[in-house]
């Protein structure tokens, strides 16, 4: 298999509630990842006071918000030193951003997926990745949307068709 990176999207607070059952699985995809050299990058959707990077038919929303507030990630699975963060301008991980840089800079031609909303940075990314040939495996139930029914459509469905899908511990070696 290619060099891989685990993109952790949008773990904002802010973005969509994050339930405890699902920070564990991507602290277990986080911890995995660590314990065997897999880079772990963050991404995260940010913009400057006043959202100038927005039209204007949707500054209106981001325009009350502190953005740094915004910008901050679950602590729960914060960065460690050293683990880089990236901000993106748009929905995919990729848009407005350098990863594509950090990305081809570090040799990584495989990327795991974890985030929200998996109908979102997810799929954007998903799509994205895959255009730019990437490699790609999707940790499904690292991933979350506020729809149960969309997640499980993408999930099953549609990201099996841009690469491969896998539990957190089925990639980890935990299941069974």
């Amino acid at each position: 298999m290619s060099p891989s990176a685990l993109l952790v999207l949008d773990l904002q607070p802010a973005m969509l509630p994050l339930p405890d059952d699902y920070l564990a699985r991507v602290t277990q995809a986080i911890t995995h990842a660590r314990a065997t050299g897999v880079p772990v990058l963050y991404v995260v959707v940010g913009f400057r006071t006043g959202a100038p990077e927005m039209p204007p038919r949707h500054r209106d929303w981001l325009s009350s918000l502190d953005p740094s507030a915004f910008m901050q990630i679950a602590p729960a699975v914060a960065p460690q030193p050293g683990e880089l963060l990236v901000v993106k301008r748009r929905v995919s991980a990729f848009t407005g951003s350098d990863l594509e840089q950090v990305l081809r800079s570090a040799g990584i031609r495989h990327l795991l997926l974890a985030g929200v909303a998996t109908s979102g940075a997810v799929l954007s990314t998903v799509c994205e990745a895959s255009d730019r040939d990437y490699e790609l495996t999707v940790l499904a139930d690292a991933c979350l949307d506020s729809d149960e029914e969309v997640h499980r459509v993408l999930v099953n469905k549609v990201f099996p068709r841009r690469g491969q899908v896998l539990t957190v511990a089925d990639w980890a070696g935990l299941a069974g």
